[in-house]
C-alpha cells in the first residue's frame, strides 16, 4: 500500500506542471499589456502609463521566449503570487482565500445527500429490479441527467422561493449578516458560517445558513445523483449475478447478508471512482448555481471576474482548479486501492 502511494505521489509533480503549461499557453493568446497583470499584486502598478507598463513587461520577461515567461510566472505562483484581481479588489490568491470556504460549504451540504441517498437509490434500484421503485429511480435519474444546472436552478428558485418564499438565494439574512460581521458578536472559525453558527451557539445563525444553502446544494446534488444513481445500479446488478453471490445465497445466508457483506463492497469498487471525482466536481462546478443563488463564493466571484476581464482571477480560479483535480485524483486512487487489494499489487 505504501509503494502505491509514493507512485501516485511521484506522479503529482509532473502533472501540476502539465497543468501550470496548459493554463500559460493558453494565456499567451493575449497581449503582453494584458498578461502583465497577472504578475503584478500592486493594483497601482497597473494604473500607470504605457511607458510604465512597458518597462513591467521588460522586468517580467513578457517580451521573451515562451519559455522565459513560463519560468518568470511559474516562479511568481510559488511564491503565492497570482496577480491582482481588479473584481475582488485584492490579490488573487487572497481573493481565493476569501471565497472558497463559502464554496467549501456548499459543496460539503451537497456531497452528502449526494453521496448518501445516490448510492442508496442505486442500490435499491438494483436489488428491486424491475420493480416500481427500479421504475421510478430510473425516471428520476432520466429527469435530473436531462435538466440543464441552470434551468433546474431557476425552477427550484421560482417555486420554493418566488412562490413560497421558504428558501431565500443569498448566503445570509440581513439581520444574520450583521450579526456575523460585528466581531463583537460572532467569531468566525472556518469561513463556513453553517459551522462557525454552532462554534458560537448561535442556533438562530445557523438555522438562516441552513434554509439559504437549501436550494443550491439540492441543485448541485439532484443534477449529478442520475449519474452516481445509474452507475451503482449498473454495477449492482452485475455484482447480484456473478457465482460468489449465488453460492452465497445457496449457503442458506439472509438476502440482507449477501447483499451487504458479500454484493454491495464489490459493487462499489467503480462508484468510489466516480463518486470521488462528482465530489472535486460539485467544487469545480458552483459557477452557474452560484450565480443562479446569488451565493457568493468562488464560482460567483469567477463569473463576475470572467464579465469584467478580470485575467488574474481567471487564470488564478483555472489554476486552482487544475491543482484540486490532481490532488483529487490521488485521493480517488487512494481510496481505489482501499476498496480492491488487487490495485495495490498492479
Amino acid at each position: 500500500m505504501f509503494a502505491y502511494i509514493v507512485r501516485r505521489l511521484a506522479l503529482i509533480p509532473i502533472l501540476l506542471v502539465g497543468v501550470s503549461a496548459f493554463i500559460f499557453g493558453m494565456l499567451q493568446l493575449l497581449s503582453p499589456w494584458e498578461r502583465v497583470a497577472a504578475y503584478v499584486s500592486d493594483p497601482a502598478a497597473l494604473r500607470e502609463g504605457r511607458d510604465e507598463l512597458e518597462l513591467l513587461i521588460k522586468k517580467y520577461g513578457l517580451d521573451q521566449p515562451i519559455h522565459v515567461q513560463y519560468l518568470e510566472w511559474i516562479k511568481g505562483v510559488f511564491q503565492g503570487n497570482l496577480g491582482w484581481s481588479e473584481a475582488a479588489r485584492m490579490p488573487t490568491l487572497q481573493a481565493i482565500a476569501y471565497y472558497l470556504p463559502a464554496s467549501l460549504e456548499l459543496t460539503l451540504w451537497a456531497a452528502v445527500p449526494l453521496l448518501v441517498i445516490g448510492i442508496w437509490l442505486g442500490v435499491m434500484s438494483a436489488v428491486h429490479h424491475n420493480r416500481w421503485i427500479d421504475h421510478v429511480t430510473r425516471f428520476i435519474s432520466i429527469t435530473g441527467w436531462s435538466f440543464p444546472t441552470f434551468v433546474f436552478g431557476l425552477v427550484v428558485l421560482m417555486i420554493f422561493y418566488g412562490a413560497l418564499g421558504w428558501f431565500p438565494p443569498g448566503r445570509l439574512s440581513t439581520w444574520a449578516s450583521l450579526v456575523v460581521n460585528d466581531p463583537g458578536q460572532f467569531r468566525a472559525v472556518t469561513g463556513m458560517y453553517s459551522v462557525d453558527a454552532l462554534l458560537n451557539g448561535r442556533l438562530d445563525i445557523w438555522a438562516d445558513a441552513v434554509r439559504h444553502l437549501v436550494l443550491p446544494a439540492i441543485t448541485l446534488a439532484y443534477l449529478s445523483w442520475a449519474l452516481l444513481v445509474r452507475v451503482t445500479r449498473s454495477s449492482m446488478l452485475e455484482t447480484l449475478r456473478q457465482e460468489y453471490v449465488q453460492t452465497a445465497r445457496a449457503k442458506g445466508l439472509s438476502e440482507n447478508k449477501v447483499i451487504h457483506r458479500h454484493a454491495k463492497r464489490n459493487a462499489l469498487i467503480p462508484v468510489a471512482t466516480i463518486g470521488g471525482m462528482m465530489v472535486i466536481g460539485l467544487l469545480n462546478g458552483v459557477v452557474i448555481t452560484e450565480t443562479i443563488f446569488n451565493y457568493k463564493g468562488l464560482g460567483y466571484w469567477f463569473a463576475y471576474a470572467a464579465r469584467q476581464l478580470d485575467i488574474p482571477a481567471v487564470l488564478g480560479f483555472t489554476m486552482f482548479n487544475g491543482v484540486l483535480m490532481v490532488v483529487g485524483n490521488l485521493v480517488v486512487d487512494i481510496l481505489y486501492a482501499v476498496i480492491d487489494p488487487r490495485v495495490r499489487l498492479e
